[in-house]
């Protein structure tokens, strides 16, 4: 099913508000024209009181005289207010081509109307290529609370790709109640690390499926050491794009430490940066127990521990820093997703050429 939108976005908020709800645009037409064309066309506009039909002194008029007589000048804003809203417009409009400038194709609107119809019926009736790379295969690293949740969700939602994570794909296993399901459940219940040859068996598994090989996936929460990178390339799952979100242990610890749960509606809130919207709210919010400082510090050193191996294991990959707003991360992501693919990443152990 296709849809038309009109008049939004008109704000890279707004975009960004899209895409997070998974509404990703296939073409992308913004109408250009100079100032004083647009100012001339604001001032021209006559509306019909009865039918709501808008017009145009030079460019639509009517043909029945009775409609023309009682048309009425459109109630707008000042010539001087018009001028601050098109100063605004031409800010924003620099973040939107941004925002979809992989899909997006500008159309001068100064020509009659016919020919700018035309452009765009011709634009929205063209199936250009898609944006992602081809069966993208992505692997985001980061400490605790850098954001790889929301970040491969955002990817996932706009490439069409598989959204894995290493613990939720472990806990659907283990509620399948399948022979698997069965011999980590003892390990989930306990708190304890599944062993590596049944995580890498369930995730080669899932990797193997015909969604991963033909939409490609985005993996977070494995590998954690250079053991897991080796096995996991040992199986020929090798990704074409590997991020870390960099972030120092302080802001983790604020980030994630000061973050509790509504029990009720899942939602989360921050003590300092979203705080609970009622005291009764507050009242039943809930904090998990690994996310205390003690318990963060722990995780942390485990990540640092591994984090420099990994490095040097994927040595194209590219870091990025998550102590900025999440879309900023989301765009910087992109960014690097959307260049031309190398033929492979260096297999460990050779030179880059």
């Amino acid at each position: 099913m296709s849809c038309l939108m009109k008049g939004i976005p008109q704000t890279h908020r707004e975009a960004v508000s899209l895409q997070e709800a998974g509404v990703i645009p296939d073409h992308v037409v913004l109408l250009e024209a100079p100032d004083a064309v647009l100012i001339e066309r604001s001032h021209g506009k006559r509306v019909d009181p009865i039918t709501g039909d808008i017009y145009h002194v030079t460019f639509i008029w009517p043909e029945d005289n009775e409609v023309a007589h009682r048309l009425e000048r459109q109630t707008s804003d000042s010539e001087e207010q018009g001028v601050t809203q098109l100063m605004k417009q031409h800010q924003e409009v620099t973040a939107l081509r941004r925002t979809y400038q992989y899909c997006l194709k500008s159309i001068d609107a100064d020509q009659p109307f016919v020919d700018v119809f035309d452009q765009v019926l011709t634009y929205v009736l063209s199936r250009h290529r898609s944006v992602a790379p081809h069966t993208p295969r992505v692997l985001l690293f980061g400490p605790p609370g850098s954001g790889k949740s929301l970040q491969a969700k955002l990817i996932s939602q706009k490439y069409n790709t598989v959204n894995l994570c290493c613990s939720e794909l472990l806990e659907a296993v283990c509620a399948d109640a399948t022979s698997m399901g069965e011999l980590i459940k003892p390990y989930l219940e306990s708190g304890q690390q599944v062993p590596d040859s049944m995580v890498l068996q369930i995730l080669t598994d899932r990797l193997s499926k015909l969604d991963c090989t033909t939409r490609g996936w985005v993996l977070h929460g494995f590998p954690r050491d250079l053991e897991q990178a080796e096995k996991l390339q040992e199986a020929n799952f090798i990704p074409s794009r590997v991020f870390f979100l960099e972030m120092t242990d302080d802001v983790v610890i604020e980030r994630v430490s000061l973050t509790s749960v509504d029990p009720v509606t899942g939602d989360r809130y921050h003590s300092l940066y979203k705080p609970a919207p009622s005291p009764k709210v507050q009242g039943r919010l809930q904090f998990h127990p690994k996310d205390s400082e003690a318990q963060l510090l722990q995780r942390l050193k485990e990540y640092w521990a591994n984090s420099s191996s990994l490095q040097a294991f994927y040595p194209e990959a590219v870091h990025i820093s998550a102590d900025q707003d999440p879309h900023t991360v989301f765009e910087s992501l992109e960014s690097r997703l959307v260049v031309p693919l190398p033929k492979s990443l260096p297999v460990k152990g050779e030179n880059s050429t």
